[in-house]
């Protein structure tokens, strides 16, 4: 029953992440509620995955706050949007710490290949201005990919 729960609940997060990258890209907003849900969620998988509160809980939520700080301090500098650094901080929570890394990877490379492919639409387009990236897109592709892997890769040992 838990193996359910679990599955259904990461099917949630896929949603709640493909609905901030639909919104990161009509609004370039991912909202506060969104996050707040995400963030929210990860707790009902951590009793289905069966986490004991010391130290399993403690260390989700200290390498969360780490994404969180560290995310904060790149907005702190104008790198990264506020929605952005929540939506890293919440998918932090769902995740263990070599899944989060894998996450950050995943999502450099996507980011990466999102701007470049919006710099060369607007040097085609002519328009002036800076570009903003939408890379909650990113963050949740990368999220995508990571919860994805164990149901697609069943030949792994």
């Amino acid at each position: 029953m838990q193996a359910y729960l679990s599955t259904a609940l990461l099917g949630v997060l896929a949603l709640m992440l493909t609905l901030a990258a639909v919104g990161d890209v009509r609004r370039r907003e991912i909202p506060n509620w969104l996050n707040g849900a995400i963030a929210l969620l990860a707790i009902p998988l951590w009793f289905s995955l069966g986490l004991s509160p010391w130290p399993d809980m403690a260390v989700q939520l200290g390498v969360a706050l780490g994404v969180f700080a560290f995310f904060a301090l790149l907005f702190h500098f104008g790198l990264m949007g506020g929605g952005d650094v929540k939506m890293m901080g919440a998918l932090a929570l769902w995740l263990p710490a070599g899944a989060v890394l894998s996450v950050l990877i995943v999502m450099s490379i996507a980011g990466g290949v999102l701007t470049l492919a919006m710099i060369v639409r607007k040097r085609l387009a002519k328009s002036q201005g800076q570009i903003e990236v939408p890379y909650g897109v990113a963050i949740a592709f990368a999220g995508l990919w990571v919860i994805a892997e164990p149901f697609l890769n069943q030949f792994s040992s």
